[in-house]
């Protein structure tokens, strides 16, 4: 089912300029570049450019906020949480706004954004990491009989962070929550293809009342703004959500100038097991969940579904009947699941990849083709028969494609889901939870879900194995990124 006729509301533009030291800039360099809504593939707005210029403005401002004397520094830790909290509640008030403004610049449904924004994650990430500011406490150690010996977490410093175009501004708050919580300082980039959330949340930063400088953000590409941030020697941290192939970009750059601490939450080929007792209606439920929401532009997609032989046709029936039926069209509509894919370049990308799909032999059982004749809308496709040698099986497609794998035995679905470079996510469905716990042991992935999937929860960490990435988010794990430990030694005379 599909629909793209579009019903977007009147959505007013309000910010489209640099953000530094708590005012509007216009790019250095005059540049401009075209954003673009995913519905039509027509422009919204042009955007100010960021360059190396403004990315250096925006240091010496958070250099400047981040000085021992300035009054971010000075701040009790419950005035921190205070402003933290505060900006959050606009947040909330503003929902309705930003989640309209969400779905014209991303193109998921209105619904996912005021989800994404409201329900739990956006607003509560924030206020439970305001939470942490007075509990991030060092310790005591045993020395010498004439030692006092305790320890410090002190903020990094400046913090650049970089974040996705899937969840533009879900991926906003799991960055600056944590990095306000220790006392860092932010220079934020967001992604190209969708600044316009991240900036409209700038004036709500500002709104607030945090001090000049604590928060830059600065629109630009990534060969040129986004390389400006992992090589400039006076960021002392990256924080980088993408593909693994810009993640070893930015780890290089980062070595190569002044060695900053580095985070990286990147790519996945998650796989699903579906074991031979698993509840079939509610499987299937799962496992197209775990692949198509979000347009399956998110880096947890269940993008592998390994199902046991003797219900492997019964899963594959009902699945090729759910996709089949799900409603793909414009994101403004409330009967809609599945909204376009991101840009035309993605659009390409996904479409190659299913008729690689068909050329490697597996079998398409439906969808796979564009819906209508404007916008970026693919139906979900559903592949019968993938063997874990094709290319649909190996590599991130990043779209709306279930490739469905059979398995016979469970130790041989272990070694097959575990044959991937990827490591972010894992999920395994049965009632049997002896054998449930056993997979979540020997699953290598840094999120394995039983019965569930994509259970992320603000208070519990969230990354990835192996070139998924290092570093965790969420929960007081996600603040380990964000501090130095400092041990201090006193003699006592």
């Amino acid at each position: 089912m599909s629909s793209t006729d579009s019903k977007a509301p009147n959505v007013e533009i309000k910010y489209t300029q640099i953000f530094i030291n708590n005012e509007w800039h216009k790019a250095t360099n005059g540049k401009t570049f075209a954003v673009i809504n995913p519905s039509t593939g027509e422009e919204i707005c042009q955007v100010e450019e960021g360059t190396r210029v403004d990315v250096d403005k925006a240091v010496a401002a958070a250099r400047k906020a981040f000085d021992i004397d300035s009054p971010w520094r000075k701040f009790e830790p419950v005035v921190r949480g205070n402003l933290m909290r505060k900006f959050a509640s606009f947040l909330r008030r503003d929902v309705d706004y930003l989640s309209r403004l969400e779905t014209l610049n991303n193109g998921k449904s209105v619904e996912d954004s005021k989800g994404d924004i409201f329900l739990l994650p956006i607003v509560w990430t924030i206020i439970i990491d305001a939470g942490w500011v007075d509990k991030m406490v060092g310790e005591t150690i045993p020395g010498a009989h004439d030692q006092l010996i305790y320890t410090l977490h002190e903020p990094i410093g400046v913090c650049g962070q970089i974040i996705p175009w899937n969840y533009p501004i879900l991926m906003m708050a799991w960055k600056l929550g944590p990095a306000l919580a220790c006392g860092n300082v932010i220079i934020l980039k967001p992604a190209e293809q969708t600044p316009l959330t991240a900036l409209y949340c700038a004036s709500l930063f500002k709104e607030a009342g945090f001090p000049l400088g604590v928060l830059n953000i600065i629109p630009g590409d990534g060969p040129e703004c986004g390389n400006a941030i992992a090589v400039h020697e006076d960021i002392d941290k990256i924080a980088f959500t993408g593909s693994v192939e810009v993640g070893k970009k930015i780890q290089e750059a980062a070595t190569k100038s002044n060695l900053k601490r580095v985070s990286l939450e990147l790519g996945g080929k998650s796989p699903l097991i579906i074991c031979e007792d698993a509840d079939l209606d509610y499987a299937v439920r799962v496992a197209h969940q775990a692949i198509f929401s979000n347009a399956a532009q998110k880096c947890t997609a269940g993008s592998r579904t390994f199902v046991h032989s003797k219900i492997y046709d019964k899963f594959v029936a009902r699945s090729v009947e759910l996709a089949k039926n799900r409603v793909v069209g414009d994101p403004f509509d409330a009967s809609t699941e599945q909204g376009p894919q991101i840009n035309a370049s993605q659009f390409e990308k996904i479409l190659n990849y299913i008729e690689s799909g068909k050329s490697d032999g597996a079998k398409l059982e439906c969808g796979g083709e564009r819906v209508g004749n404007k916008g970026y809308f693919i139906k979900p496709a559903v592949f019968s028969n993938v063997k874990d040698d094709m290319k649909i099986a190996r590599e991130e497609i990043f779209g709306p494609v279930m490739s469905v794998l059979k398995f016979d035995s469970y130790e041989e679905v272990i070694k097959r889901a575990n044959n991937t470079s990827f490591g972010l996510a894992a999920s395994v469905i049965t009632k049997d939870l002896t054998r449930g716990l056993t997979f979540a042991q020997q699953l290598q992935a840094g999120s394995v879900w039983v019965n569930d999937y994509d259970a992320v929860c603000n208070q519990a960490p969230f990354g990835g194995f192996k070139q998924s990435g290092h570093g965790r988010e969420l929960g007081r794990y996600g603040l380990e990124g964000y501090y130095e430990v400092k041990t201090v030694v006193v003699k006592l005379i």
